[in-house]
């Protein structure tokens, strides 16, 4: 604006230097208004002119979009977004696995994935993104930077389509990358066939396998009372070498039913070599193999492949209400069926406060709480009420014994989850826990029982396959569903 306030000065000293006429002071205003509009012109012109440029390029391009993304060429569009979206997708996919290692929490990471050269002002473009599903991918993260216990559980999102990679309950196969060396014969106590079937076992295995051979010291004593022939069977002295058998032993035989499974189970406070059950016992759910075909069974698992069902366990840790704090724990105990809460010789019911993770669950009032794996759910669960479940399926039963509620039915909860199951300081009586029906403990007012599922499963071995298995135990342990055929010579649907 300073050339305006320019030539108004000169004007003004122009209209000075002259005579004051009015014919002249007039003429003299006439001009200067003159030159001042066309300046005023000029200069709007100057502005406009590029904003109409703008406007005039900017229609070209939408009239060029719309022609570009047509109906006729949309699928054809479609179909080269979809395969660069799909390259795109892997390497996101590699990404969030790398990330999901190191997470903590639930994670689901989205993208949306753009064409070169798409800006946001392309409105036909937005709406395009808009209708289009995106990709995603969603991953379990474990509990802690340590676990690396749910890695293998990966679900993916490609447009919008949810896929499941294989997960742990899928059939496993063991194969030996070497030849066994040692083997574990662990026995049902007090039983006349079982000891016979061992001694045979034992010369069987060392005359044609040349496997080391370990037992218990009882049946070591038992072996070397019938003849010396078996001093080279060996066994364990204190607990310090019970800690390390399972780095010595390849393969552990159980002879009798599902409490020698267990009581084999507990031998192993880390890892568990792989179990091979053969049933002598009243009822086995977990003992497939038939004592009379020992040979070819060992055989064949000797060389392998064989099937193997990993059977979850859970670790409980007992806090005492003196306790500074939740480190101070009495030493974890596993279990491979259950471990149970309940009123024991009080005639009082029992009151437990139950959580899960930091989510109230309800207060237990009855004579007591199972907490069961899922091999266990044919066990003292089963008898409660719970319901049967497929050992592969990674999960933990909450079932109550007896509550004083008609509605309180048994729930399953996810494998993750931590339980924690308190006797409030209001409580009448304490309660007794027993796992896997041993080593019972008094749980007093303020005592806290933490149980979360433990990171080493015990693998046993499968005769065909763990379906199979699992159904031809419940069909003859249990007689399931097991009713006479309708009649087909009834009435008939007219």
């Amino acid at each position: 604006m300073n050339w305006r306030g320019n030539e108004i000065s000169d004007c003004s000293l122009k209209i000075m230097a002259i005579p004051l006429s009015g014919s002249s002071i007039c003429e003299m205003l006439r001009n200067w208004w003159t030159r001042t509009s066309l300046c005023n012109a000029n200069a709007l012109i100057r502005i406009m002119l590029p904003c109409l440029v703008c406007w005039e390029v900017w229609e070209e391009r939408n009239m060029r979009v719309f022609e570009e993304h047509s109906p006729e060429e949309h699928n054809d569009d479609f179909n080269e977004e979809r395969t660069k979206n799909s390259t795109n997708q892997s390497m996101l996919s590699n990404h969030t696995n790398k990330q999901s290692e190191n997470c903590c929490i639930n994670e689901i990471c989205s993208h949306e994935i753009l064409q070169d050269g798409e800006t946001d002002s392309d409105s036909k473009m937005i709406q395009n993104r808009m209708m289009r599903k995106a990709s995603f991918k969603l991953s379990w993260c474990c509990k802690s930077e340590n676990s690396d216990q749910h890695k293998h559980d990966v679900v993916s999102f490609e447009r919008g389509n949810i896929t499941t990679a294989e997960r742990s309950s899928k059939q496993i196969s063991l194969k030996w990358e070497s030849n066994p060396q040692t083997v574990l014969i662990m026995t049902k106590p007090n039983s006349t066939s079982v000891r016979i079937l061992c001694a045979d076992m034992v010369r069987w295995l060392k005359e044609h396998k040349r496997l080391n051979i370990y037992v218990e010291p009882r049946v070591r004593g038992e072996l070397l009372t019938e003849s010396s022939y078996f001093n080279f069977v060996q066994t364990w002295k204190d607990d310090k070498e019970i800690s390390l058998l399972h780095t010595e032993v390849d393969v552990v035989v159980t002879l009798g039913g599902d409490g020698t499974v267990l009581w084999a189970a507990s031998m192993f406070k880390g890892p568990v070599p792989p179990i091979v059950p053969f049933s002598l016992g009243s009822l086995g759910f977990m003992t497939p193999f038939y004592s009379q075909h020992y040979r070819d069974s060992l055989d064949s698992i000797l060389r392998g492949p064989i099937s193997i069902t990993l059977r979850h366990r859970l670790q409980c840790h007992v806090i005492r209400d003196a306790a500074t704090n939740e480190i101070e724990t009495e030493e974890p105990i596993l279990v491979l069926n259950e471990v149970t809460i309940d009123r024991g010789i009080s005639s009082f019911l029992t009151n437990l406060e139950c959580y899960c993770d930091n989510s109230f669950v309800t207060c237990v009032q009855g004579d007591g709480l199972i907490l069961s794996t899922t091999s266990g759910s044919t066990a003292y669960s089963l008898a409660a009420g719970g319901s049967m479940v497929h050992p592969q399926v990674p999960g933990i039963l909450f079932t109550p014994i007896c509550p004083h509620s008609l509605s309180f039915r048994p729930l399953i909860l996810p494998e993750h989850v931590t339980i924690r199951v308190q006797v409030p300081f209001n409580s009448r009586s304490p309660a007794w826990a027993s796992f896997d029906g041993k080593d019972r403990k008094q749980l007093t007012p303020g005592d806290v029982l933490v149980c979360s599922m433990a990171p080493w499963p015990v693998p046993t071995a499968c005769q065909v396959d763990s379906t199979n298995d699992f159904l031809h135990s419940i069909h003859e342990g249990l007689h399931w569903n097991l009713r006479k055929t309708q009649s087909f010579d009834g009435p008939l649907d007219q």
